[in-house]
């Protein structure tokens, strides 16, 4: 057997170089590294070696890396991937929270943080985390409840085994998710002789798992003795490339449907069998529907509380529950009538079964009606003021394109955006699994990379940009550009909002209301300008109309301030949404959120 003498480190770049995708292109793209002393030694100087065979960006913070990192997997639907690597303590540790969120979506990141030294020579080494009962255990166990695979290397030839686990658990459709590669410090420079045959190029394929034939047998039979079915379409649908198939299943059998927030953004708003979005941010004429139906069918959803109105939405005394869903844990939530299996097979299989059975019950009006009603929330103001959030995506989604894709991830824009941005096919990205405040400008940069050619408009409030925006710099230095529309109502008005209709008074989420002694007035403009973007703050709808139309022939990002009102909401939608009121003490106002919340948990139908 020929071998080739190398580090670890140099093995592992080394070989991810060399793992690719049936279309030619490598399935790890490159690798985002911010070096500390865990990692510069070792991962490095390999990455410094191997050059544009694997390439090296440098961001800003280990998190936002990864935000990025994250939203390009989602973007390639899967298909391809990036790497982070961090020293290791609190570099580490920050890539824990991108790592829960990656978790959640289902979406595919390699995090290789620095660890200790396996030898444990000079231990406690600098940023190590002693546990006084497990002295196997390092800050890097916190990456387990949040990664699909998790390992540590503690010796060089742990690599011919832990790297093929890691892609394979990254190219599964069913058990996609992050990996953790704990990479002791003192191992990455470790030599060892590796086969040669380690290095050979390998293709990742990404299966299409087939349904079982009893399991399709059973949901025909559900859906035939059904009156009123829907389809809820899900995340699952992109990954699966089944949009198409689901538009002329829908088409073909006459049953209409409505999106998660994953699923946004998959078929057209403009197909006549698109409701928009069920549920707490929801469209009128979706949750219209989704209270007459009497078989709801998932596909590709896990079925998160804001898509089912927290079990209150799917109102049908007689209501069924199907899901299509490539995970077993997911396809079986909530007493569903289960088909383990690719969207798109499935899909295909179950129309097969359905025959030329149709159903077309229902309302053609009510999409209409609501259309109408989106329009009207959105339109530019005609009085003086502040405009609201819905007037804000008014005025974005009037200078959209068929290539524009709106993205964002937190605050009050998430729930306004699903209920009233009217998406073309691909043009919706959102992160509302982790729902993590911070994403949103790295993210947008992830996107762009990944579709150069798109218009991507990323919309952020005041408080979200605040805790994380200094990729905005790394997306200067890199020429990406992208358009942020940066709301600023001076605080957290979304939880503003839901602190008082849970019956609490206004405390701690308005600069206003909270315990400081002189109120902010942070310039936005100066802050984005002073990382090389070109910012500037508009003062009505129009002017903000006008320089979205503008930052299109930018080769760097655009920051596009505008001041709003905190109070109005998305105007329009909605449903019910299960938060705990306190069941005892405070005001009249409590003790009427008690009542509301007491009337909706009545409601809730969790198990049937």
């Amino acid at each position: 057997m020929k071998t080739i003498r190398l580090t670890a480190a140099q093995a592992m770049v080394r070989w991810l170089s060399v793992q690719m995708t049936d279309d030619g292109d490598r399935f790890i793209e490159g690798v985002w590294a911010i070096f500390g002393h865990g990692n510069v030694a070792g991962i490095g100087e390999a990455l410094h070696g191997i050059g544009e065979a694997l390439p090296t960006w440098r961001g800003q913070n280990e998190q936002t890396m990864a935000h990025a990192a994250i939203a390009y997997a989602k973007t390639k639907k899967r298909r391809r991937a990036q790497a982070v690597t961090s020293s290791i303590g609190p570099g580490a540790t920050n890539m824990v929270t991108a790592a829960a969120l990656a978790h959640v979506n289902r979406l595919p990141v390699l995090l290789i943080p620095g660890d200790v030294f396996a030898n444990r020579r000079p231990d406690p080494v600098l940023q190590q985390v002693e546990n006084f009962d497990d002295g196997t255990v390092s800050a890097n166990d916190a990456f387990r409840p949040v990664v699909r695979y998790f390992d540590r290397i503690t010796r060089p030839e742990h690599l011919l085994t832990c790297l093929p686990r890691a892609l394979s658990v990254m190219t599964d459709p069913a058990n996609c998710g992050p990996v953790c590669l704990a990479f002791c410090q003192d191992v990455q420079a470790e030599a060892h002789d590796y086969p040669e045959s380690f290095f050979e190029p390998r293709v990742w394929r990404i299966r299409r798992p087939e349904p079982d034939s009893q399991e399709v047998a059973e949901v025909v039979a559900a859906i035939k003795a059904a009156e009123r079915p829907m389809i809820i379409s899900g995340g699952g649908v992109l990954y699966s490339g089944a949009e198409a198939t689901l538009a002329e299943f829908v088409k073909k059998h006459g049953i209409p449907f409505v999106e998660t927030q994953a699923g946004k953004g998959g078929i057209s708003f403009e197909d006549e069998r698109n409701f928009g979005s069920p549920g707490v941010t929801g469209s009128a004429c979706a949750n219209d529907l989704a209270a007459r139906a009497d078989l709801v069918i998932g596909v590709g959803t896990r079925f998160q509380d804001f898509t089912t109105g927290s079990w209150t939405v799917f109102g049908a005394e007689d209501r069924k529950l199907v899901s299509i869903n490539l995970a077993g844990y997911d396809a079986t939530k909530h007493g569903a009538l289960p088909v383990v299996g690719d969207a798109k097979v499935t899909l295909e299989k179950i129309s097969a079964g359905l025959g030329e059975a149709r159903f077309d019950w229902h309302d053609p009006q009510a999409r209409t009606d609501w259309h109408e009603t989106v329009r009207t929330v959105t339109a530019a103001p005609n009085h003086a003021g502040l405009p609201s959030d819905a007037q804000v995506i008014g005025a974005v989604q009037r200078q959209a394109g068929p290539n524009t894709v709106a993205m964002c991830a937190a605050g009050t824009m998430p729930g306004a955006l699903q209920v009233l941005w009217q998406a073309t096919a691909g043009g919706y990205h959102m992160e509302y699994g982790y729902s993590c405040m911070g994403y949103e400008i790295a993210g947008a940069m992830g996107i762009k990379l990944a579709t150069p050619e798109k218009e991507v408009i990323c919309f952020v409030g005041d408080g979200s940009y605040m805790m994380a925006n200094s990729e905005l710099a790394t997306a200067v230095m890199r020429k990406v550009p992208f358009t942020v529309i940066l709301t600023d109502n001076r605080g957290f008005g979304c939880i503003n909002r839901l602190q008082q209709a849970c019956g609490g008074a206004e405390f701690n989420n308005m600069y206003r209301d909270s315990n400081v002694a002189i109120q902010p007035e942070i310039d936005f403009v100066a802050h984005a300008a002073s990382m090389g973007a070109h910012a500037e703050k508009v003062a009505s709808i129009a002017d903000l109309e006008a320089k979205i139309a503008a930052a299109r022939g930018r080769d760097i990002p655009s920051v596009i301030v505008i001041d709003t009102e905190a109070v109005s909401g998305t105007g329009a939608g909605g449903h019910w949404w299960d938060v705990a009121v306190p069941q005892a003490g405070g005001t009249g106002r409590l003790e009427k959120a008690r009542a509301r919340y007491a009337a909706g948990i009545a409601r809730q139908r969790v198990h049937d």
